[in-house]
């Protein structure tokens, strides 16, 4: 497919790739130099990326805001430290975190797909406040203490492994899941479905018209949206060695969405992005003061006021000037699987 769409994830690739080339030289610093402490705090970043991606994939294609996607990111770390605490494996515990949260997402889809707009917001954002409220007063789960003693695990490679008490190791596996993340969900976006979900944050009463079900697909975005979360917050006990309902709370939920908002919603790796810079003052600010909470605010409302396309819709559309310029787009005969992208643009340019 040759649209705006694919122009836009083709800048957002040589994004990635900068980022990718940035992260490696981070850890090549830091393995050169001893200093673990950046890297661990990039390793979070990332882990937070995750996060921050699957609330992109909703609010950024589908045009549906999630206040509660850390209700997904903490079953996945729940669900990942309770297996680690019984069997060190890496690869099960992601394993029981994709089940879990997938079972959950789809629990999620079937309530809070029934209404749009801010009620969507709302129950959301209820959803995630009464399974936090569940496992704060859960004694087997650690109740408001949460987890703690989950074992350092060696991530088996074949003949190779990997301790997660490395920093380097460990960030270097934590980057290679999240950019597969981000890979994954992009292939699926420059597909068909994708476009039917751009069409559905455009117009959606004209996409049954299309043969297409929107509730599947909404369906199918919110699934796809809470497994990426979970899958992230599986990584969460590996790093720190223990878990806590505040990984449910709203606040988890809301740094995610600023982090959105800082990249630039819909651009998918301005999620990336947005997290990485969340993490990073939170941690200068905070150094400064304890009311850092209160600058982060303000930085945020300065984004939405001055950069409302984020840092990353600022600079794509230089990038895909310039990669247009180096490789036209060929000519191509309408495929009907390109009708909802059509319509999308339609609507966009019509208002």
């Amino acid at each position: 497919m040759h649209d705006r769409l694919t122009q836009s994830m083709r800048a957002s690739h040589l994004l990635a790739l900068l980022f990718v080339l940035a992260a490696l030289g981070l850890a090549a610093m830091g393995a050169a130099t001893g200093d673990t402490f950046y890297l661990r705090l990039g390793t979070e970043a990332l882990i937070f990326a995750g996060l921050a991606l699957s609330v992109d994939l909703l609010l950024g294609y589908s045009g549906a805001l999630s206040l509660g996607q850390a209700l997904y990111f903490g079953i996945g770390a729940y669900v990942s430290a309770l297996t680690l605490m019984k069997l060190p494996s890496f690869w099960l515990a992601m394993a029981a975190a994709f089940l879990a949260t997938l079972i959950a997402s789809i629990i999620g889809g079937l309530i809070a797909n029934r209404v749009r707009g801010v009620y969507f917001a709302l129950i959301t954002f209820g959803l995630a406040q009464v399974m936090a409220k569940v496992v704060y007063n859960t004694r087997e789960l650690g109740a408001s203490d949460g987890m703690i003693g989950i074992p350092v695990i060696e991530i088996g490679f074949g003949p190779f492994s990997v301790s997660a008490g490395s920093p380097v190791g460990f960030f270097l596996i934590v980057l290679a899941v999240i950019m597969g993340l981000y890979a994954l969900t992009a292939y699926l976006l420059d597909t068909p479905f994708g476009r039917v979900l751009t069409a559905l944050k455009a117009n959606e009463k004209r996409v049954p018209f299309l043969g297409y079900s929107v509730w599947r697909a909404r369906m199918a975005a919110y699934v796809l949206a809470g497994v990426i979360a979970g899958l992230s917050g599986a990584l969460y006990p590996m790093l720190r060695g223990f878990v806590s309902p505040e990984l449910m709370f709203f606040a988890t939920s809301g740094n995610a969405v600023i982090s959105v908002v800082l990249g630039g919603v819909g651009t998918l790796i301005g999620a990336i992005y947005g997290s990485v810079l969340l993490v990073i003052l939170k941690s200068i600010i905070g150094s400064w003061t304890e009311h850092h909470l209160i600058v982060i605010g303000l930085l945020f409302m300065l984004c939405v006021m001055f950069l409302p396309r984020g840092l990353v819709g600022v600079v794509r559309p230089a990038i895909e000037t310039w990669l247009s310029r180096r490789r036209p787009a060929p000519v191509a005969a309408a495929d009907p699987a390109d009708l909802p992208a059509i319509i999308a643009e339609t609507a966009r340019t019509s208002r």
